[in-house]
């Protein structure tokens, strides 16, 4: 059976999406509906509220990460068995990364030829909501604005109100929230907390997100709007890995060229993933990626847990919050040691901006684990954005001269940028990034589906590692 979908997106940030897409995966889900849940751009933190809300993993969809031709196979593949696809937009309806809309939430809802529920924030309109709802239905008609969800309505006669407007240009009112100020979910300096390092108060959050939904939108009239996917390719890991799609893995043809010949042989190299509280950005294609190219993947609390698995060949550090339990980190002592010895032994590592920070020798004066003769620090600088980079060194992952798009997001720095064999360059800023021995460290986040013969040349030389 293929899912039908529907794209929850908004006229600008802040107006409410996050609520509405979370509120409408538990309401359905407590209904009985299978939901998959998606996020488009490279958001790492709405997914893990997602997660919670439809009990399955939260996933990205992104066009400048992965490109547009990868967009609807990772969709079917992330809604296989489930009956509705609900897809959170980002920033505005239209906003992407170039003036062309590039990654925008439009061009996604283009991709999977799914509708769009518009998120409205209708504090100080009533009338003047009929002339928003009719520009971004008529700016582009490719994009279907099927509906409209009106957010932070004021009273019963400002919903008859706004409802005649939304009349006037003949957009239904799939429901009006009220205003309520108990949804707010604890924000820091890169957005929400993570739902991970929430908690119960996550769980509740995603409740409150839900009674709300239920009660003042008609899941009923949202289901009728989704639309079926379109039919097409399935993204699978095991095709991807071992590259028999040109279509979809031609990009990384300059990573085949470098990747190692061996294969794994013997069992399955372990290839730890760090993840709890202070890593939580990762994809879910990561670990179905590594498992296809021959992985044991085991996934590591670096606050919780003392040592490495047993047979670690090769580490995975990703993203995330590592300034905010820094010193739970650098008292785990034993794992510092361990990542110190796997590493100096020449095992890969990769290591995406948290993880970077996790291997220099001090964040905020704590000492982490020693692996880069570097310093990392907060800093009151917020750096995001998508970078078109170029692997400036050989490394586990890349060939010297591969092209990647990335993205940046963190409020830190460290001392000095790069290494002696430096990670990536990109317009309009140094070389940054270290690689060394086995380890490849940077701020620039990729998402691996991008590149999966990335991923299977990382699997192989843990292999070899291992042996």
């Amino acid at each position: 059976m293929t899912a039908r979908a529907l794209v929850v997106g908004a006229p600008s940030s802040g107006s409410g999406k996050t609520t509405v897409a979370t509120g409408l995966m538990a309401a359905l889900r407590r209904r009985g509906t299978v939901v998959a849940p998606f996020k488009v751009g490279p958001d790492y933190i709405d997914p893990g509220y997602h997660t919670l809300a439809a009990g399955r993993p939260g996933r990205n969809l992104d066009p400048v990460l992965v490109g547009p031709d990868r967009v609807l196979p990772l969709a079917r593949h992330g809604a296989a068995g489930a009956g509705i696809a609900v897809v959170e937009g980002v920033m505005g309806l239209f906003d992407g990364r170039l003036a062309d809309g590039e990654g925008s939430t439009a061009q996604v809802a283009g991709l999977l030829d799914a509708p769009v529920v518009l998120v409205v924030d209708v504090r100080g309109q009533s009338r003047s909501l009929a002339a928003v709802l009719h520009g971004f239905r008529s700016f582009d008609p490719a994009v279907r604005v099927a509906g409209v969800v009106l957010n932070r309505v004021g009273s019963p006669r400002h919903e008859d109100v706004l409802r005649a407007a939304a009349d006037e240009v003949g957009l239904p009112v799939l429901g009006a929230l009220p205003r309520r100020d108990a949804l707010a979910v604890p924000s820091r300096h890169l957005g929400l907390v993570t739902a991970a390092e929430h908690g119960s108060a996550a769980l509740a959050a995603v409740d409150a997100m839900a009674e709300l939904v239920a009660a003042h939108v008609d899941l009923d009239a949202v289901v009728a709007l989704a639309a079926p996917l379109p039919s097409g390719p399935v993204w699978d890991p095991a095709r991807e890995v071992a590259g028999e799609d040109g279509r979809l893995a031609g990009r990384d043809r300059q990573t085949r060229r470098a990747a190692p010949e061996n294969s794994p042989e013997g069992g399955r190299p372990v290839v730890g993933v760090f993840g709890g509280a202070a890593f939580t950005f990762g994809y879910a294609e990561h670990v179905e990626l590594l498992a296809a190219a021959g992985a044991e993947v085991v996934v590591v609390d670096p606050v919780r847990d003392g040592r490495l698995p047993d047979g670690t060949a090769a580490l995975v550090v990703p993203g995330g919050f590592p300034e905010e339990h820094a010193a739970a980190l650098s008292a785990n002592a034993p794992l510092r040691a361990a990542v110190r010895q796997l590493a100096a032994a020449g095992a890969p590592v990769h290591a995406e901006c948290a993880g970077l920070l996790y291997l220099c020798a001090a964040l905020d004066g704590s000492p982490m684990c020693g692996v880069l003769p570097a310093d990392a620090a907060m800093t009151p600088r917020l750096t995001l954005g998508y970078r078109d980079a170029v692997a400036l060194s050989a490394s586990s992952l890349f060939a010297a001269g591969a092209r990647v798009s990335g993205h940046e997001f963190h409020r830190c720095a460290v001392t000095p940028r790069a290494g002696t064999a430096p990670a990536w360059a990109w317009r309009g800023a140094d070389p940054e990034g270290w690689v060394s021995g086995g380890v490849h460290a940077s701020f620039l986040h990729t998402h691996p589906a991008g590149h999966p013969d990335a991923v299977a040349a990382f699997v192989r030389g843990a292999s070899l590692a291992r042996r």
